[in-house]
C-alpha cells in the first residue's frame, strides 16, 4: 500500500493557538484531522470556523464528552484509516511543537514507513525544569519495560504513527486514554516488533500555555501504567532479550 499520511491534532478548549497549528500543518502539505475532545463552546466554535475555512485539507472530528487525549487520538486514527490513510503524525495544540518540523518527520517516516517516529525534544530556556526533570523518571521506566534505550523520548507528543501497527497494539490491550497514553503505545509498539526513529525537534513552552495535566490524578494513572507494563515486562522479558541479542525485531506479536 503506497505511503499516505495525514495529521491528527487532539484539541481540548485550545482556540487561541489552533489557527496557526493548522497554517503550519497545511505549510507541510499534509492534510489534518481536529478531534474535539469535549471542548467548552468558545472553543468548539472556533473549531467549526477554522474546519470552514481551510475545507477540504482540515475535517472536524468531534467527541461528545472529553476522553482525554489518548480517546481523541485513538477516535482520530479509527477514522483516518477509514478514510484510507497509513500513517498519521500527532502534534499538540498548545502551540509547543514546531510545525515547520513537520515535513521532516513526514519525510523519515517515508523513508521508514515500518518505523514509528519517535520526537526527541530540543528545549530552549521556556522549559520548567521541574517537568524536565520529572519526565525522566517515565523515560527510565519506559527504557526498563522495553529492556531497551530505543525511545529517547516517550512523552513528546509529536510522532508519526505507522497506522496500521498502532491500532494492532492499542486493540491488543486496555491503553490508558489520558496523560498515560504516549508512553504506553510505545512501550506496546515496542514489544509488537515495530522499528524506532528518533526525530529531533525544538520545543517551546508558551508561557502564557495552557496545560490540561493534572498533577495528582495524571502522576496515580501514570503510576499504574508503569506498574502495568512492568508486570508485562517480566512476562515478556524471555522474547524480549532473545529479540535484542538477536537483533530481530518482527519475530511476532507480543500482545
Amino acid at each position: 500500500m503506497a505511503h499516505s499520511i495525514v495529521t491528527i491534532i487532539p484539541v481540548y478548549n485550545h482556540p487561541d493557538t489552533m489557527d496557526a497549528m493548522l497554517r503550519g500543518v497545511l505549510a507541510a502539505g499534509l492534510d489534518c484531522i481536529m478531534v474535539d475532545d469535549g471542548s467548552d463552546a468558545n472553543c468548539a466554535r472556533v473549531l467549526d470556523e477554522l474546519a470552514v475555512k481551510y475545507a477540504p485539507r482540515v475535517e472536524l472530528l468531534r467527541l461528545a464528552v472529553n476522553e482525554g487525549k489518548g480517546g481523541a487520538m485513538i477516535a482520530g486514527m479509527r477514522h483516518a484509516q477509514q478514510r484510507g490513510f497509513t500513517h498519521v503524525v500527532q502534534i499538540d495544540a498548545d502551540g509547543q511543537h514546531a510545525t515547520g518540523d513537520i515535513a521532516a518527520f513526514a519525510e523519515s517516516s517515508r523513508q521508514h514507513p515500518d518505523a514509528m517516529i519517535c520526537g526527541a525534544p530540543i528545549y530552549d530556556e521556556s522549559v520548567p525544569k521541574a517537568r524536565l526533570y520529572g519526565r525522566y523518571a517515565t523515560h527510565i521506566w519506559v527504557w526498563i519495560n522495553t529492556l531497551s534505550l530505543d525511545i529517547r523520548d516517550s512523552m513528546c507528543g509529536f510522532r508519526v504513527y505507522p497506522l496500521a501497527d498502532a491500532l494492532r497494539a492499542v486493540d491488543s490491550a486496555c491503553i490508558g486514554k489520558r496523560m498515560e497514553f504516549d508512553p504506553e503505545i510505545l512501550v506496546r509498539m515496542h514489544w509488537h516488533g515495530v522499528p524506532f526513529v528518533n526525530q529531533l525537534t525544538r520545543v517551546t513552552y508558551p508561557q502564557d500555555g495552557l496545560s490540561h495535566f493534572r498533577v495528582l490524578r495524571d502522576n496515580v494513572l501514570i503510576s499504574k501504567m508503569h506498574a502495568r507494563l512492568f508486570a508485562g515486562m517480566l512476562l515478556r522479558s524471555p522474547v524480549l532479550l532473545a529479540r535484542k541479542l538477536t537483533g530481530r525485531r518482527r519475530s511476532g506479536a507480543l500482545t
